[in-house]
């Protein structure tokens, strides 16, 4: 694990573990890093699974972004990346449970990145 990315994600669990927070289930988008998570907002014209196949591409994984259903923890916000139409609030997750037929599984946690979609208004 890159020593940035392992330093996210020690933060992110150690602040978690340090106060109360929410499970929240269901699917998501999720990138590998925080940079992929900001080149889907670059990408993102409408077409959610047109950007996830050209950073999937971009990178040669076809796994770097995708949409899973787990049960997550959020963090606190890195950033706001905007495009001319587009604002999206790039957020680590901690994902804790993976969603299996029998329901959702408990895993070890891991740290991922999703852009979460905001609505601006002009003042």
């Amino acid at each position: 694990m890159r020593p940035a990315l392992f330093a996210a994600a020690l933060s992110l669990l150690t602040s978690l573990s340090a106060q109360a927070y929410e499970v929240e289930t269901g699917p998501v988008l999720l990138c590998d890093t925080q940079k992929q998570a900001e080149r889907f907002v670059q990408l993102f014209d409408g077409n959610q699974e047109a950007a996830i196949l050209a950073i999937n591409a971009e990178e040669r994984n076809p796994s770097a972004c995708a949409i899973i259903e787990v049960a997550y923890v959020e963090g606190d916000p890195l950033g706001i990346e905007r495009t001319v139409s587009h604002a999206f609030r790039i957020t680590p997750v901690a994902v804790v449970a993976m969603k299996t037929p029998a329901g959702f599984k408990q895993v070890t946690p891991a740290v991922f990145f999703t852009p979460v979609k905001v609505r601006e208004y002009a003042v």
